[in-house]
């Protein structure tokens, strides 16, 4: 669109400009971080349920299944945030954000619904495996804070 002016008429440019030389780097920095939200989000759910079940397909499917909703959601404002910027004057700013917007797209459709699915099933329990060694050093997080709760008590009447 910038560079070689195909449908720059709906953006509202009236030539084509080169792309700004900090533009792709930039991106990459913000999307890369925004991508890792995602992932952090899916996995973390992802692996509660296999500490449950055992069983990675189950696994996948449930927890895809459970933040399908929030991911697209999110997705979806982002990228209306990012299209936002499609509407200024400035050529610098409608680039941020029409990459933004269609890498976000990208991110939440084909990589998140095609190609984590589809790795993970691939991959089944090696999801999961980690060294011996490396499970001693890290640290056990329980995000829910339940481990080592006491057990509730029963009213007597």
């Amino acid at each position: 669109m910038f560079q070689w002016g195909w449908g720059k008429e709906i953006i509202g440019l009236e030539a084509t400009v080169p792309i700004v030389s900090f533009i792709p780097m930039f991106m990459f920095a913000i999307l890369f971080g925004l991508s890792m939200d995602y992932e952090v989000f899916l996995l973390s759910r992802v692996r509660e349920e296999y500490l449950i079940t055992k069983d990675n397909d189950a696994s996948v499917i449930h927890g895809i299944a459970s933040t399908a909703r929030v991911i697209t959601s999110a997705a979806l404002i982002m990228i209306s945030v990012f299209l936002g910027f499609v509407l200024g004057d400035d050529p610098t700013i409608k680039m941020m954000g029409l990459g933004l917007a269609t890498a976000i797209f990208v991110d939440a459709t084909i990589v998140r619904i095609v190609l984590v699915p589809a790795t993970m099933k691939l991959m089944g329990d090696a999801n999961w495996w980690i060294p011996n060694w490396l499970d001693r050093l890290l640290p056990t997080i329980d995000i829910e804070g339940e481990t080592g709760l006491p057990e509730p008590e029963m009213e007597t009447a």
